[in-house]
């Protein structure tokens, strides 16, 4: 099933359910929630979604949905926040969150994806919302998360429609940041965790907050929160190595 793979500098969630196409499941609810505690280690630089198989995930397994009309709609809801607050706690997450999404993403599978910072795509895959064929309706903050980086009628065809949607479409619409060959898309984020390693952990992390937090606020609330992460970054060693570093034009040592 899922496991966590600790490379250092790094975690790598690795999705096994490859039988039901990386279907959600009790060890993936529990390998996403260690890790975004595991991340706090000042050592941790990112963290990678991936799957073992060749569908990154493909949402709720609709069996597990089967048994739960036999529950009552609060103990139905129960079972969806537990979902939701994986979603938040991925939001919280204290560092750079990269999905390397081999296949396709599909439902809930979609929401993990883009609830991460970067996504990196095979060749070829397919991102679905076909919660309306089994008569059900999006969660997981999906359309949420549509909303914020799609049009409007686009993001209605997803979930309406359920027409699924090409890596390199969500390449171009800037949803997806890179698509590779099929069985690349981990070495690609290995990569991007490589060149997130090199800068600035603290200020990565502030960054990652600040811009997730634009598209709830006002503008003034914006300007406020940047204001105050700026005054503290100046004053930090970060900063003082980086401006250093440009100033004498050599590459910034962080974390030194």
């Amino acid at each position: 099933m899922a496991r966590i793979e600790d490379k250092g500098d790094r975690l790598i969630i690795w999705n096994g359910n490859a039988a039901r196409r990386g279907a959600l499941s009790p060890a993936l609810y529990d390998c996403i929630a260690q890790a975004m505690v595991q991340a706090r280690a000042p050592r941790i630089r990112a963290v990678i979604l991936t799957s073992e198989g060749d569908f990154f995930c493909a949402g709720g397994d609709l069996n597990v949905l089967i048994d739960r009309r036999q529950l009552t709609e609060p103990e139905r809801r129960e079972k969806v926040d537990e979902l939701h607050t994986l979603v938040r706690s991925m939001r919280g997450c204290p560092v750079p969150l990269i999905a390397a999404v081999e296949g396709g993403a599909a439902g809930a599978g979609l929401s993990l994806a883009l609830a991460c910072d970067l996504i990196v795509a095979a060749a070829g895959a397919k991102f679905t919302a076909a919660y309306v064929k089994a008569g059900l309706v999006p969660d997981a903050g999906l359309t949420a998360s549509l909303a914020r980086c799609l049009p409007r009628p686009l993001a209605m065809e997803m979930c309406l429609l359920a027409r699924p949607i090409s890596a390199e479409r969500m390449m171009a619409l800037g949803v997806v940041n890179d698509t590779t060959l099929p069985g690349e898309a981990l070495h690609a984020a290995m990569s991007l965790a490589d060149r997130l390693a090199e800068g600035p952990r603290a200020a990565q992390g502030v960054i990652r907050s600040l811009v997730a937090q634009a598209y709830e606020t006002t503008e003034a609330a914006q300007l406020d929160a940047e204001r105050d992460a700026m005054a503290r970054a100046a004053g930090g060693d970060e900063a003082a190595e980086g401006i250093a570093a440009f100033l004498e034009k050599r590459a910034p040592r962080f974390g030194l």
